[in-house]
C-alpha cells in the first residue's frame, strides 16, 4: 500500500506565488464590472456616516510616492470603516488651476500665450487638466484605491467654481475681503503675487553687505561730521528703495572710533561686526539708547534723499548690526513701519523683476543681478564696510522652485484678524493627530498675516469684483455675486472672460460712491488654495453621500500651511465651524538612507514601476508598515523585505486553505464546548489578535496592525499552532473529532484574518475569499470587520497555556542545542526528558499529548524531586534533556516509535498508524 495516499495532505487551488502585477488588473476589472463601490454603499445606507475627505491633488504629472502612501493610507480607513459598518464614502478630488499648467502648456505644448486669446488659452488649460485628471484616476485605481471614480470631485468643474464664488461672497458680505496696497510675496518667475502657503525655504547663496549710511542731521543726540549708522543686508538690490534705518527703543547703541570716522551699532554687537569687517583698531566712544535715536536723519548713500531712523519691534540682536535697513516696498514689517511713520511706498521692480525708472542708474536690469551693481555702487561711494557671501535658507516659489521677493502692490486679502480667535477657538474642538499638530496649526494662526488670495493668472477662477470706469470703486454685492455664480454653473469660469462685462452684471449696477454706470472686470484669478479651501461648501456640503463637518481630514505635514489652514479660515468665515473633527497627518518618504527624494540625484522610488515589480499590495504593505507620522524611508532593498512578510502572509492563507479542502462548516463545524483545549486557545488567541488590530486600525496606528498580523502569522500560527496541527490533521483520519475540532478553529481564523488583513492587502484578501468554502458573500468587501467574541474568552485556559507556550520555548531551544551537537536531526528524532518544578509538574501532567505539544516522538515527565544526570537546558521552572527516540521510523507518520515492526501487515507502520489504514483504507 502506499501510505502517502492514506494521509491528508493539503489540497488548494490557491497558488503559492501571488503573481500580483498580472492578477491585480484582473482582480481590479472584475471589481468594476461589479461595480463594487456602489454595492458596498448601499450595503451600508443608512448607517453612521465616517466621512474622509479627500485633499485634492493637483492634476500635473505621474503620481509619486508620496501621493501613493497618502491614498493608501486614507483607503486602509475607509475600508476599515465600512466594514465596521459605517457608511464611509470616498469622493477623489482633483486641484486643476494655477501657474504649473499655464507653464506646462507654455513649455511643452509650446504654446505662445501672448498669440492666444484668454479663452482658448484657458481652454486648453482645462484639457491639460483633465488629462492628467484621467491618468492620475488609473494610477490610483491601480493601487486599489477604492472609491467614486466615476463622480470626483474636480476644482475645474463648473458647480464646483460657481459654488467657491459663493464661498468668496459669504467672506465679502461678512467683512473679511479687502483691497489693498501691501508688501506682499512676489514671484518674478511666476509673474504673480504669492500668499505663505505657496512659499518654500531652500538653501540660496547671497551677498551679506554691511553699509554705512552717513548721518545728516544727528538732532543733537549724534555728531554729523564723517558719522555713519552701519547696516546689514543679504539683499543690497533693495537698496535703491530705502528710506529709513529701524533701531529697536531698548538696545543700548555705541559710537565706535575707527580712523577718522565714527560708526553706529548695536553695543553687544560691535565687537563681532569689527571683527568681520577686519577692523582691528577702534574704540567705544559713547553709547545711547535706541528711544533717544528716532528721528535722526541719515542720508542714503547713493541717491539724494533722507533715510530717518525709526523705531521698530522687529529689530534683534540675532544677526548684522542692531541697525535695519527699511524698504517698505521689499518687506512686510518694512511696509507696516512706513505706514505708522507715513515713509510713504518705494517699489522701483516691475512684475517680471526688473527695475523700473524709479532705480535710477539699474533701469532694465533684473534684481537678482543688480546686486553686485549696486554693491559696486556703494564701494563706489566708500559706502561699502565688507562684502561677504552667505549660504542661507530663503524663500522660494513652490511651483517654479525659483527665489521670490517682497513688492509692494495693490492686492486682494482676507482679513484674518476678523476672525482669527474664532480660528484659535475652533482648533481647540478639532483632534490633532499627532497631538502636536494643535499647536502647530495654533501658532501659524497667531501669527499670520491677512492672506493674499489675489492672483495675477490667466488659469483660475476669476475674483468676481467688478470697478467702476469712472472713480476705480470695487463693485461687489449679493446680487452680483449671485448672478455671476448663476452663469459660472452653467457654463464654467470662462464666461467670465468670453461674455461683456453687462452680462456678467447684475440689472441697474450703480457705483456706490459716484453713481456711475459702467464697469470694468477684474482680471486676476484667486489663489489656488482658496479653490481647495472651499471644498467643504462644494463637496461636503453639496454632495448627497457626505456632510459637514468632515469626519477626517488627512494630508502631510505641509498642508499645515495649505489645505488644512485653508479649509479652516473659509469654513470659520462663513460658518463659524471647522470643516474637519479630526486631521490626521504624515511625514515625508525619503529613500533608504533617510533622504530627501530628489531625481537628480537619482533616489526616487515610483511606485508605478514597484507595481508592475510587484504588485499593488506590496506597496500597500510596505505604507502600513511604516510609522507614517514621522518622516519614512523606502527602498528597494525595503521593499524586497517586504515582499518577504507578504509572502509568509500568503503561505498562512494557502496553509490554512489547503488543510480546509475538506472540511464544510455546515456540516463538520465543532460546538466550542466540544474543542479540545489545544484548539479552544488557539480561538482565544484569535479574539486577542482581534481585539489588538481592531484598537490599532482605531487608532490610525497601522504599523501596529502590520506587527500584529506579521508576528501572529509567523510566530504563532506557523511557529506554533499550525506546526503542532500537523500531525492530527494529516494523519488523523478525516472525521476524527479531534481533526475536525483542528479545522473548526482553522476556518474561524481564516476568515477572521482574512478580513482583518483586508484594508491592507484587498486584492489578496479578495482572492483567498473567493477559495474560502461556504462563503455566503461575493466579495470580502461587502462583509464585516470580526468582532471579539466574549464566550471564547477563559483567563484560566489562557494563563496555562501561556504558560504551556514558554515550556515549549524551552523545549525548542534544547532541540536548537542537541541539533547543533549533532545529537539528533529532525525534532521528531527526539526524545525528550523533562525535569519540571513542582507548579510545572502540576501543570504538565495535565497535558494529554505532550509529544504533539513539543513535536516529538518520546517525552518521559519525571517528578519535582527528580534530578537529572549531566547537562540541561533549563528555564522557567523546567529543565530540558534531549536523547535520540527509541524505536524505527514509521513511514506514514515519521514518529519514531518501538511499535513500528510489530504488526505483520504494516510492518513499517507504528501501532497508531497501523490501527487508522486498517479501519480506514483496507482494500
Amino acid at each position: 500500500m502506499d501510505y502517502k495516499k492514506t494521509l491528508n495532505l493539503p489540497q488548494t487551488k490557491f497558488p503559492m506565488r501571488g503573481n500580483l502585477p498580472n492578477k491585480e488588473p484582473e482582480m481590479q476589472k472584475w471589481w468594476e464590472d461589479m461595480d463594487i463601490y456602489s454595492q458596498v454603499q448601499e450595503k451600508r445606507k443608512g448607517k453612521p456616516k465616517f466621512v474622509l475627505h479627500d485633499g485634492p491633488i493637483y492634476s500635473n504629472g505621474d503620481i509619486h510616492i508620496g501621493h501613493a502612501l497618502n491614498r493608501v493610507l486614507k483607503d486602509f480607513i475607509v475600508r476599515y470603516k465600512s466594514m465596521q459598518g459605517f457608511d464611509a464614502p470616498y469622493i477623489p478630488g482633483w486641484d486643476t488651476h494655477g501657474l504649473p499648467i499655464e507653464h506646462a502648456i507654455v513649455t511643452k505644448k509650446k504654446v505662445n500665450r501672448k498669440e492666444k486669446d484668454l479663452v482658448t488659452f484657458r481652454k486648453m488649460c482645462a484639457d491639460y487638466a483633465w488629462s492628467f485628471v484621467n491618468k492620475q484616476r488609473d494610477q490610483f485605481k491601480r493601487l486599489g484605491v477604492r472609491g467614486d471614480w466615476d463622480h470626483p470631485y474636480v476644482t475645474l468643474n463648473p458647480q464646483y467654481e460657481a459654488r467657491q464664488l459663493r464661498v468668496f461672497g459669504e467672506m465679502v458680505k461678512r467683512g473679511y475681503i479687502y483691497r489693498g496696497y501691501r508688501s506682499v510675496y512676489w514671484s518674478p518667475s511666476s509673474e504673480s503675487a504669492l500668499a505663505d502657503a505657496e512659499v518654500e525655504y531652500q538653501d540660496k547663496r547671497s551677498p551679506s553687505i554691511y553699509v554705512m549710511f552717513p548721518i545728516q542731521d544727528g538732532k543733537g543726540v549724534l555728531p554729523e561730521e564723517n558719522t555713519h549708522v552701519v547696516i546689514w543686508t543679504t539683499t543690497p538690490w533693495t537698496i535703491p528703495a530705502n528710506l529709513a534705518i529701524a533701531v529697536h527703543a531698548d538696545v543700548t547703541y555705541a559710537l565706535v572710533k575707527e580712523g577718522n570716522r565714527q560708526l553706529l551699532l548695536a553695543e553687544d554687537l560691535v565687537d563681532d561686526v569689527m571683527e568681520l569687517a577686519g577692523i582691528t583698531s577702534y574704540e567705544k566712544v559713547s553709547t545711547i539708547k535706541g528711544s533717544e535715536l528716532e528721528g535722526v536723519c541719515c542720508r542714503h548713500p547713493f541717491y539724494d534723499r533722507k533715510s530717518p531712523i525709526v523705531l521698530g519691534d522687529h529689530v534683534t540682536l540675532d544677526a548684522g548690526t542692531g541697525c535695519v535697513h527699511t524698504a517698505p516696498g521689499h518687506g512686510g514689517e518694512d511696509f507696516e513701519l512706513g505706514k505708522k511713520y507715513d515713509l510713504g511706498v518705494l517699489c522701483p521692480v516691475d512684475e517680471k523683476g526688473r527695475f523700473t525708472h524709479e532705480a535710477p542708474g539699474f533701469e532694465g536690469m533684473f534684481y537678482d543681478d543688480a546686486n553686485k551693481a549696486v554693491t559696486e555702487k556703494l564701494k563706489e561711494r566708500e559706502a561699502l564696510l565688507k562684502l561677504s557671501f552667505i549660504t542661507h535658507q530663503y524663500p522660494h516659489d513652490w511651483r517654479t522652485k525659483k527665489p521670490v521677493i517682497y513688492r509692494a502692490t495693490e492686492q486682494w486679502f482676507v482679513s484674518i484678524d476678523g476672525f482669527r480667535e474664532a480660528l484659535l477657538e475652533e482648533v481647540k474642538n478639532v483632534k490633532w493627530i499627532p497631538s502636536w499638530g494643535e499647536v502647530r496649526i495654533s501658532n501659524m494662526i497667531a501669527d499670520r498675516g491677512d492672506w493674499c488670495i489675489s492672483r495675477q493668472r490667466a488659469w483660475g477662477v476669476p475674483i468676481p469684483i467688478f470697478y467702476c470706469r469712472s472713480c476705480n470703486h470695487p463693485y461687489v454685492t449679493d446680487a452680483s455675486i449671485d448672478k455671476a455664480a448663476n452663469i459660472i454653473a452653467e457654463e464654467g469660469s470662462n464666461a467670465w472672460y468670453a461674455k461683456d462685462t453687462n452680462e456678467l452684471l447684475p440689472e441697474g449696477a450703480t457705483c456706490s460712491e459716484c453713481g456711475h454706470q459702467s464697469f470694468r472686470k477684474e482680471t486676476d484669478t484667486m489663489d489656488v488654495w482658496f479653490d481647495s479651501g472651499s471644498s467643504h461648501a462644494a463637496v461636503l456640503e453639496q454632495r448627497e453621500e457626505t456632510d459637514f463637518p468632515a469626519d477626517m481630514y488627512l494630508e502631510g505635514t505641509d498642508q499645515y500651511r495649505g489645505w488644512f489652514n485653508s479649509s479652516l479660515s473659509t469654513a470659520v468665515a462663513t460658518k463659524g465651524k471647522a470643516p474637519y473633527r479630526q486631521v490626521l497627518c504624515h511625514g515625508f518618504t525619503l529613500d533608504g538612507e533617510g533622504r530627501k527624494m530628489s531625481k537628480s540625484i537619482g533616489n526616487t522610488i515610483d511606485p508605478l514601476k514597484v507595481m508592475k515589480t510587484y504588485g499593488a499590495d506590496i506597496l500597500r504593505l510596505w505604507v502600513s508598515s511604516v510609522d507614517y507620522q514621522a518622516d519614512h524611508r523606502v527602498s528597494d532593498e525595503i521593499l524586497k523585505q517586504i515582499a518577504e512578510v507578504y509572502r509568509k502572509i500568503r503561505n498562512t492563507f494557502r496553509f490554512l486553505l489547503g488543510n480546509l479542502a475538506d472540511f464544510s462548516p455546515q456540516t463538520d463545524r465543532v460546538a466550542v464546548e466540544d474543542l479540545n483545549e489545544l484548539d479552544r486557545y488557539a480561538l482565544l488567541k484569535l479574539q486577542r489578535l482581534v481585539e489588538r488590530v481592531t484598537k490599532g486600525y482605531d487608532a490610525y496606528d497601522f504599523h501596529s496592525v502590520y506587527y500584529q498580523i506579521h508576528h501572529y502569522c509567523t510566530v504563532f500560527l506557523s511557529q506554533f499552532y499550525l506546526d503542532v496541527l500537523k500531525d492530527r490533521l494529516y494523519v488523523l483520519p478525516k472525521e476524527d473529532q479531534k481533526r475536525r475540532s483542528s479545522q473548526t478553529v482553522m476556518y474561524e481564523t481564516l476568515v477572521a484574518l482574512v478580513k482583518m488583513v483586508h484594508p491592507i492587502l484587498p486584492h489578496t484578501t479578495e482572492e483567498v475569499w473567493k477559495y474560502i468554502p461556504d462563503v455566503d458573500t461575493k466579495s470580502i468587501q461587502l462583509t464585516d470587520f470580526p468582532q471579539v467574541k466574549a464566550n471564547y474568552l477563559n483567563a484560566e485556559l489562557e494563563s496555562k497555556w501561556d504558560r504551556l507556550v514558554m515550556h515549549r520555548d524551552t523545549v525548542l531551544k534544547a532541540l536548537e542545542e542537541a541539533r547543533a551537537n549533532q545529537g539528533i536531526g529532525n525534532s521528531l528524532g527526539a526524545l525528550i526528558e523533562l525535569y519540571p518544578s513542582e507548579e510545572s509538574a502540576q501543570l504538565l501532567s495535565r497535558v494529554d499529548d505532550l509529544e504533539e505539544l513539543f513535536i516529538v516522538s518520546q517525552v518521559h515527565l519525571y517528578q519535582a524531586s527528580d534530578q537529572p544526570e549531566g547537562d540541561t537546558v533549563e528555564g522557567d521552572g523546567l529543565r530540558v534533556k534531549i536523547k535520540p527516540a527509541e524505536g524505527k521510523k514509521c513511514q506514514r507518520c515519521w514518529m519514531i516509535s518501538p511499535s513500528v515492526g510489530q504488526n505483520d501487515q504494516h510492518p513499517d507502520l507504528c501501532d497508531r498508524c497501523a490501527d487508522i489504514v486498517e479501519k480506514h483504507f483496507a482494500d
